[in-house]
């Protein structure tokens, strides 16, 4: 009998690839470990060659590819997807009560090539006539001083300055930030703090109503595998695949359970309903063709934000051999 691959794998754990983790799916021919890490965590120890696979914010497998600094093939999994919104904190004394009035502002923001902060930027830029070098920018950890970003950011013409002995929500509660985007909210704005507020309040119609008019659920994450393991396996990219694809499905499937009720929260049945009139109801899927909208904005962004020396063709972001696969139909 064939002995099976090893690999290991990192990633948030979610409903999306919970089966995974209990081995409830299994990918075949796979011996698949999954280690459940919060997503930066993940993404820095595949950076230092610590998994065979992982979860990798998009954004910087994008960057590091046009660059011709990617050691990992990616497929087209996207176990993270957020709309962004509502990822904008302003100090409340700032006088900021429109998109526009960003600009000429100090933002803080973890890292500037995160993949929250380049759709949060692309978003400002299209939607609100918002240019990111009309800003200037403070990187640097939200809750702990001293992150450091996993890849260097320099963009000519853009003002990115680092702090290292700082919080940004100390900054922002005190007012040497006007701003801040990040992917959780800040300390300060969960635990009340007068000084801290959301730019846009109701931040879910502003979402529902930019999905409405660009059909673009942004998405944060991709799923990548190291290049020598995909060279010597390149099966294994298609069996990584349609294992993620058929824990996605139950995952979906799971949702649109009525009774009992599959989450603990009141009316979640009906609020799935309203999701699903709005968006269909395979609104997370897999594969590039569903995906195409999301990923040219992405490789348009992380290109006209100065973060990538050229955009990338769809065609050369994929494993070749999974570029045809597609999600199985709810």
């Amino acid at each position: 009998m064939k002995k099976n691959l090893s690999v290991s794998y990192a990633g948030h754990l979610s409903d999306r690839v919970q089966d995974l983790y209990y081995g409830k799916v299994a990918p075949e021919g796979i011996d698949l470990h999954y280690l459940p890490l919060q997503p930066f965590e993940a993404f820095n120890r595949m950076l230092r060659g610590d998994f065979d696979a992982a979860e990798m914010s998009f954004s910087t497998y994008l960057i590091q590819k046009a660059r011709g600094q990617m050691p990992f093939v990616a497929i087209p999994v996207f176990p993270s997807r957020t709309f962004r919104h509502g990822a904008i904190y302003v100090n409340s004394r700032a006088g900021i009560t429109t998109p526009k009035e960003l600009e000429g502002r100090r933002i803080g923001v973890p890292e500037y090539q995160m993949t929250a902060a380049v759709w949060t930027r692309g978003l400002l830029q299209h939607e609100y006539g918002v240019s990111p070098a009309a800003c200037t920018w403070f990187t640097g950890g939200l809750t702990s001083a001293g992150r450091k970003p996993m890849v260097a950011s320099e963009v000519p013409g853009v003002s990115i300055r680092h702090v290292a002995d700082r919080t940004l929500d100390d900054m922002l509660v005190q007012g040497e930030l006007d701003a801040v985007i990040a992917p959780q909210p800040p300390p300060s704005f969960t635990q009340g703090h007068e000084a801290v507020a959301r730019l846009f309040p109701d931040y879910p119609a502003a979402e529902r109503a930019y999905w409405r008019k660009t059909r673009i659920f942004p998405i944060m994450h991709v799923v990548v595998l190291r290049k020598e393991l995909f060279e010597a396996n390149p099966w294994a990219a298609i069996s990584l695949y349609q294992a993620f694809e058929q824990a996605r499905r139950n995952a979906m499937e799971f949702l649109r359970t009525q009774e009992p009720p599959a989450l603990s929260w009141p009316w979640a049945f009906e609020f799935g309903r309203e999701i699903r009139e709005m968006m269909g109801e395979d609104f997370w899927p897999y594969g590039i063709e569903p995906n195409r909208r999301e990923i040219e904005a992405l490789c348009q962004y992380v290109t006209e934000q100065g973060l990538a020396p050229r955009k990338l063709a769809i065609d050369e972001l994929f494993a070749p051999n999974v570029a045809g696969l597609t999600s199985l139909k709810l």
